[in-house]
């Protein structure tokens, strides 16, 4: 869904120019606009692409009318894409899974790892939290912002597990979740990629002294497909995969807390 407008978007913007640059090229007066058969939310997207491609507005406002942690609070921000929005939004059927904890979700729908590193001065640490929660990694093997490696992926982590620890932020580095396909984006066969990721995140955990939380095990089919009781659509947990995210989740902030 989110790679086909992006990549529609793309054309859309091209075609644009090269319209318009031939239209003037010929002296025929304005080009026609190529984009309008895009729906209204394609062109939101497009605007955001063109204009905020980490999305820096999205949580401006309720960062800015944040106050800052209180005496002896532990607050705890999960940085992450849908998974983690659909998390913390009490307004959908999932609920608020963390009852009265000081925590902050800070997820945004079909993000990649580059662009959560663009926001994570203003979405982590500018909120001063003790904790940071990182789940990330799902949309950039299904190349949600194009074609990236492993080791770019890996990278991004690495960064965003550095400028918390400069800033002081304990550090919960979350395994990335199952999947065997895409819905938006088929044939990608992720299986074998988020085994390797996984591997390298536990890994690189353990070396650098942050907590590492295993979803995928609790999660995952034998062929790496997450199980059809715990995700509609085979990506997105619903409340059954957040029923066993949050008792994991809990321990890993605990873990990070004591450290």
């Amino acid at each position: 869904m989110i790679v086909r407008a992006m990549v529609l978007m793309a054309f859309c913007a091209a075609s644009f120019l090269a319209v318009a640059a031939a239209a003037q090229a010929q002296d025929k007066g304005p080009a026609p606009d190529p984009c309008a058969s895009l729906t209204a939310y394609q062109k939101s997207q497009l605007d955001l692409t063109l204009h905020d491609w980490g999305n820096l507005a999205h949580y401006k406002a309720a960062n800015a009318a944040l106050a800052a942690p209180a005496v002896g609070e532990s607050r705890v921000v999960f940085m992450g894409d849908s998974i983690t929005e659909g998390w913390g939004a009490k307004d959908r059927p999932n609920g608020d899974f963390f009852p009265g904890k000081p925590y902050l979700y800070r997820g945004i729908s079909g993000q990649t790892t580059p662009q959560m590193l663009v926001r994570f001065r203003d979405d982590v640490i500018a909120l001063k939290p003790k904790v940071v929660v990182i789940l990330a990694g799902i949309n950039d093997i299904a190349e949600n912002t194009g074609p990236t490696t492993l080791e770019e992926i890996e990278g991004n982590f690495a960064s965003m597990a550095e400028l918390a620890r400069a800033a002081g932020i304990r550090v919960v580095i979350c395994s990335t979740l199952p999947a065997i396909d895409f819905p938006w984006h088929h044939g990608l066969e992720p299986a074998p990629k988020v085994r390797a990721l996984n591997a390298w995140l536990k890994d690189y955990a353990a070396k650098n002294n942050f907590v590492y939380v295993d979803y995928y095990s609790a999660m995952a089919t034998p062929d790496g497909g997450m199980k059809p009781e715990l995700a509609s659509d085979g990506v997105h947990p619903n409340k059954a995969g957040y029923d066993i995210m949050s008792p994991i989740a809990e321990k890993g902030i605990a873990q990070a807390l004591t450290n």
